[in-house]
């Protein structure tokens, strides 16, 4: 039975992994409270990150060693605010998203269609409330 190589690649994607592991904690998500003047402020994060790794064996000439083992490995990760939980001392609780501004002008339309959708449907249900009404009377 052939031992597994200590720089094998499963060995080098297995360190990588942790250490992605060790920055994708809870803390890194939901950050540490802000006390400011009775309002508790709670950073919320979005995490998102990439791994890749290679490796391979190299042939040796007769007689020598079989260490020939090339390989890499490379993480990134983006950290990105994404809200705040306000919790106020009377105990109500909002979250405030932290929302980019629109870059173009079809992100402007697609951000206000649910404004417009609610407004529709606000029309539509007072219209037959009033036609609901004026048939009860009839």
């Amino acid at each position: 039975m052939e031992q597994e190589k200590k720089n094998s690649l499963g060995e080098l994607m297995k360190i990588t992994m942790e250490n992605i592991k060790a920055m994708a904690d809870a803390n890194t998500i939901v950050g540490s409270p802000i006390h400011a003047e009775g309002v508790t402020l709670i950073p919320v994060s979005r995490m998102s990150f990439g791994m890749g790794g290679g490796g391979t064996e190299f042939t040796t000439k007769a007689g020598a060693p079989k260490d020939g083992f090339g390989g890499g490995s490379a993480a990134s990760a983006k950290l990105e605010p994404v809200a705040f939980l306000v919790v106020r001392e009377d105990g109500s609780v909002k979250l405030l998203p932290v929302a980019p501004p629109p870059a173009t002008t079809v992100d402007r339309v697609i951000e206000t269609v649910p404004e417009v959708v609610d407004k529709v449907t606000g029309f539509i249900e007072k219209q037959q409330e009033k036609k609901a009404l004026k048939d009860e009377e009839e």
